[in-house]
């Protein structure tokens, strides 16, 4: 290897980026890893790691605030938010710390600065250091991860003043009065769930028909419904029509007439790929839409250029983008991965009460199977133990195929989040609800409620109805 040449060049040192890194210099490999900002990327600084420190902090001032209810007399002063992030940061610095370690002890090579494909083996790039010059570097294989930034609509302006992204957001100084979501899917409802339990009033405005479309219908209806009992406004089929910005914050117009005032506006309408001025078109990778087109295996239709993450249309998580980082650098050290079933990855809305899932919801099993080939089970979380010590409400719902495997899990109250890693190997290993009802689940805990939803579709239900 000479000054500049690597086995493995990765552009972009998110969690996609990071994993593939790592891995490919476990394998004996020569790595370099570009990054323009910090090691982690959208993740680990602004995106999944805050945002869940943020609901934690959320949900003890939910415990503060009905304490009473456990027997525990405590009041609730009020939120600390620089306080508040002062814990998200520790948290993110810890980790942080952590991760830099991990990767100078590997023998990567950062390359700190703005990467560009400016051939199918080379990334150039322009240094983080204004004194350093700009160096061309060479890899063997090019594995594309430079991530994704947030959306906002045609003609919707964001400020960082009173209309905001995620990552404005997790920056605010104080608990809004009042706020706008503008959309319903996952980060909009984490959000929206956050500011309810500090003490804001919201009001989500989304253009489908349901909060979190991407779920199970069902899933849908039970966080709409806490989300009201929370009194969150949640208002669905409700696309929006402009925005007017005030001295005293926001004027939101939806379709119909209807104005909804504001003290902010949250820009929640998803994620778009970061790709534009990175060469990629340059170079002739296929691309549609501003997202990097690949094959099962992460490979582009350049020969030895890979992409990972949010740049691959797809789910848009960070585990996602870190397994797809692994399955590249054996793919390259020729360990042959077996490719990643897309519908086996899980999915979790962090929210009170949380929404978690895996495999095909029932109206996807029922397109793919027929009607007759399906079946279900629900089992209410009204009668797990641990679920009413911790006075959660929802459902273990289960999407089979009659006389077959699993094909969905979905998941809905407080927690839920951590069942969801029984569920996938589940889903992942085809198991039956045979297969699964005789394992023992400890109690109390809320994997019970895996345990005996599968008792009830194997037809020996106990606590629940077939």
């Amino acid at each position: 290897m000479s000054d500049g040449e690597f086995d493995v060049l990765v552009l972009g040192a998110g969690s996609g980026g990071y994993a593939c890194a790592l891995r490919a210099a476990q394998l004996g490999l020569s790595v370099g890893l570009v990054e323009k900002d910090k090691l982690g990327g959208t993740c680990l600084h602004v995106g999944c790691v805050p945002t869940k420190a943020l609901l934690h902090a959320a949900e003890v001032a939910d415990l503060a605030r009905g304490s009473e209810q456990f027997g525990v007399r405590a009041t609730l002063d009020g939120i600390d938010m620089p306080g508040v992030i002062a814990y998200q940061d520790k948290v993110v610095s810890r980790l942080f710390k952590g991760l830099t370690g991990l990767i100078k002890g590997r023998g990567i090579t950062v390359i700190e600065g703005e990467g560009r494909l400016t051939g199918p083996h080379e990334v150039t790039v322009v240094p983080t250091d204004p004194t350093a010059s700009t160096t061309t570097y060479a890899g063997k294989h090019v594995v594309l991860a430079s991530g994704s930034y947030s959306r906002s609509l045609p003609g919707l302006e964001v400020d960082g003043r009173r209309v905001l992204t995620s990552e404005h957001a997790l920056l605010l100084d104080r608990v809004p009065a009042t706020v706008v979501v503008l959309g319903g899917g996952v980060i909009g409802c984490e959000f929206a769930s956050v500011w309810a339990s500090f003490g804001a009033e919201v009001t989500i405005v989304e253009a489908l028909p349901r909060l979190v479309a991407a779920e199970d219908e069902a899933s849908s209806t039970a966080l709409e419904r806490a989300f009201k009992k929370r009194k969150i406004q949640v208002r669905t089929s409700t696309p929006f029509q402009s925005l007017k910005v005030t001295d005293e914050g926001v004027a939101v117009t939806v379709e119909g007439g209807d104005v909804i005032e504001a003290e902010l506006l949250l820009v929640a309408v998803g994620r778009g790929p970061s790709t534009e001025g990175l060469g990629y078109d340059e170079q002739g990778v296929s691309m549609e839409r501003g997202f990097v087109l690949t094959d099962d295996r992460c490979r582009t239709n350049l020969d030895g250029v890979y992409a990972v993450g949010d740049i691959v249309p797809g789910l848009q998580l960070a585990h996602r983008g870190f397994q797809q980082g692994i399955f590249v650098a054996e793919d390259i050290a020729g360990l042959d991965p077996t490719p990643i079933d897309e519908t086996g990855i899980p999915r979790v809305t962090y929210s009170h009460p949380e929404v978690a899932s895996v495999g095909l919801d029932e109206a996807a099993a029922r397109a793919a199977y027929g009607d007759d080939a399906i079946r279900t089970v629900t089992y209410d979380l009204g009668g797990n133990g641990k679920s009413q010590i911790l006075m959660t409400q929802g459902f273990v719902k289960l999407v089979s195929r009659v006389d077959g495997p699993v094909v969905g899990v979905h998941l809905v109250g407080d927690r839920v989040g951590e069942l969801v890693g029984e569920a996938q190997l589940i889903y992942n290993w085809e198991a039956h609800a045979d297969d699964v009802a005789p394992l023992v689940h400890a109690h109390p805990t809320q994997n019970e409620a895996l345990g005996e939803a599968h008792l009830a579709l194997a037809g020996k239900p106990l606590h629940a109805h077939a």
